[in-house]
């Protein structure tokens, strides 16, 4: 079997609009959108946001996505005001065993693991 991508469905916790936004901001575009869900992607990197609100599903949910350079990608985070305009909580660029990585917790409560092309 070959398998050609993989897209999750992430949930936007109870403010469907303002995660579109905060994923806007991010730099994502929509690339198809219905009722309850929004095809999101930059640079061939895809997700699914769905209006989906369950506390501890999303705190349990966690997204890990490649950039080609952290700390620039890190400078471009700081600009966006994301923690005053969304409520989101930002980590700096951190090491871990597995690898330096920004973290962001999104406003459903899922953790984004930004790490560094290798």
């Amino acid at each position: 079997m070959k398998y050609n991508s993989i897209e999750a469905f992430v949930p936007s916790g109870k403010d469907f609009q303002l995660s579109k936004q905060l994923f806007l901001e991010l730099g994502f575009k929509i690339v198809w959108e219905a009722e309850d869900y929004i095809g999101f992607e930059n640079n061939g990197c895809r997700f699914i946001l769905q209006n989906y609100n369950v506390k501890e599903f999303a705190e349990n949910f966690m997204m890990s996505v490649k950039v080609e350079n952290l700390d620039e990608f890190w400078k471009t985070l700081n600009k966006l005001d994301l923690p005053e305009k969304f409520g989101v909580k930002l980590r700096e660029p951190t090491s871990f065993p597995w690898g330096k990585e920004v973290n962001l917790i999104d406003i459903a409560g899922v953790c984004w693991h930004f790490s560094e092309s290798k």
